[in-house]
């Protein structure tokens, strides 16, 4: 896979976005710093095929915090459900304050 200047992949195997590290497991994919207060889970709950290839249809997404002593009902911060992956990588950048400006 080629890189580019918006993903890559790191030293130690993981694939960046926008200088964050992008993990997936399954439907389930993992965006940022796990030492910032913040990251946020998307979570892919419907496919559709086009043209052969299995593109999300319905993502759900997580701001989560990282802080382990919080009780489980404050670790969600928010979440909405977008169309699209690509959607998706768009509202977790703002979350994360990861916009560039042009």
């Amino acid at each position: 896979m080629a890189e580019t200047k918006e993903t890559k992949e790191t030293k130690n195997g993981f694939f960046t976005y926008r200088g964050l590290p992008l993990v997936r497991k399954g439907n389930e994919i993992y965006f940022g710093n796990m030492s910032d207060e913040y990251i946020v889970r998307m979570q892919i709950e419907e496919t559709k095929d086009m043209g052969g290839i299995q593109v999300a249809s319905k993502v759900r997404i997580f701001k989560m915090a990282t802080d382990p002593t919080l009780p489980f009902d404050k670790i969600f911060v928010k979440s909405v459900e977008k169309s699209s992956l690509y959607e998706a990588l768009d509202i977790a950048c703002a979350w994360l304050g990861k916009f560039k400006a042009s």
